[in-house]
């Protein structure tokens, strides 16, 4: 625990044999990353980005590149801005550039300074947004020391690395990042994680229970209808996303949302959609994540309530997780994603 490049070294092992989302393993990837925030958010929050990375390059067509650790930084903020422009060189037959340069700031790049390439979302000339492969080693490649003062994921340290005519390699074009076999999946792969700190939770409830017991402390009808709750909540979530991970694999790469690529958004378009129905990718994912994230913030309250405040101040593993954990899931944008599901309910996005 804390250590970023033993974390690094146990993903890149991860992700040599790691199935991806839609081959048919989905809900073997998604217990791989639930079982690893388990044991330690953190470490999940190294791991995801890492074989999403590999997914998105064997989405590209080039999973040859990926070799070394990875990260994928794909946030927007006002004040930065990343641009991807013509590079040096004659221009192609068909029009586009022989090289590609990246100029300007991403910000949210978590352990930059850590990794060793990166598959970033830039501005194009065109207007739209694309993804491209970046060597973070490279000559004009600069990582601000984060002001990281969280408590939580304090080994994860978030910054702005800035570009300075930096060569990359495009994945795909305009909107292909949002349009890709896997965006949606992806989404649900971070919620994995999210549903396996909470399990960490409640197994630190249940052995908490355990032992006051055999302390003749024998749990009141309130601690156990908390650990009731915690079981229900729990189970629930997971058999969701055993079923999500099925829809997935049924789906495989041909039936992932379009996006709207004036706005970055999904679309709607119709036929788009993780099983037969008229439930599309996108709002399945934010069901999803949506759910997960409800799943969690009630499993923290109720554990929380119940143990009080001695382990958050003494049991460091507990406090750990439950800090992690909080910042982690704030990536659920909580009621603005039930906004966006809601649009996609009026247009006939559900199964019921």
């Amino acid at each position: 625990m804390g250590d970023v490049p033993a974390l690094l070294a146990i993903a890149q092992q991860a992700g040599r044999s790691a199935p991806k989302p839609g081959d048919g393993r989905t809900a073997r990837l998604w217990e791989l990353l639930a079982s690893v925030a388990a044991v330690d958010v953190a470490a999940a929050r190294v791991m995801e980005p890492h074989l999403d990375a590999g997914a998105i390059l064997s989405q590209a067509g080039t999973p040859e590149s990926f070799t070394g650790s990875w990260g994928v930084y794909a946030a927007e903020a006002p004040g930065t801005r990343l641009a991807a422009e013509a590079g040096p060189g004659e221009a192609e037959p068909t029009g586009k550039a022989a090289g590609v340069q990246l100029n300007g700031s991403k910000p949210w790049c978590s352990l930059a300074q850590f990794v060793d390439h990166a598959v970033v979302t830039a501005h194009t000339e065109t207007g739209g947004r694309a993804a491209f492969a970046v060597d973070l080693r490279a000559a004009g490649v600069t990582c601000d020391v984060p002001e990281w003062t969280s408590r939580g994921l304090r080994e994860i340290p978030s910054g702005t690395v800035h570009f300075d005519r930096v060569p990359a390699v495009p994945l795909g074009g305009d909107g292909w990042y949002f349009q890709r076999p896997g965006f949606a999946w992806g989404g649900m792969g971070v919620a994995a994680c999210w549903l396996g700190g909470a399990v960490a939770l409640g197994r630190h409830f249940e052995a908490a229970l355990l032992r006051g017991a055999r302390s003749q402390r024998e749990p009141d009808q309130v601690a156990l209808a908390a650990l009731g709750e915690v079981d229900r909540i729990l189970t629930s979530a997971l058999q969701y996303l055993t079923r999500a991970a099925d829809a997935v694999d049924a789906a495989g790469t041909e039936r992932e949302p379009a996006m709207d690529g004036a706005h970055g958004q999904p679309s709607t378009g119709g036929g788009a959609g993780l099983d037969s129905s008229a439930v599309g990718g996108w709002s399945e994912a934010l069901r999803v994540r949506g759910t997960v994230a409800a799943a969690v913030e009630r499993v923290q309250l109720l554990v929380s309530q119940n143990l009080g405040p001695g382990p958050l101040a003494f049991d460091e593993r507990y406090g750990k997780g439950m800090a992690d954990l909080s910042l982690y899931v704030r990536q659920h944008h909580a009621t603005r994603d039930d906004a966006q599901l809601g649009v996609l309910t009026l247009k006939g996005e559900h199964a019921w």
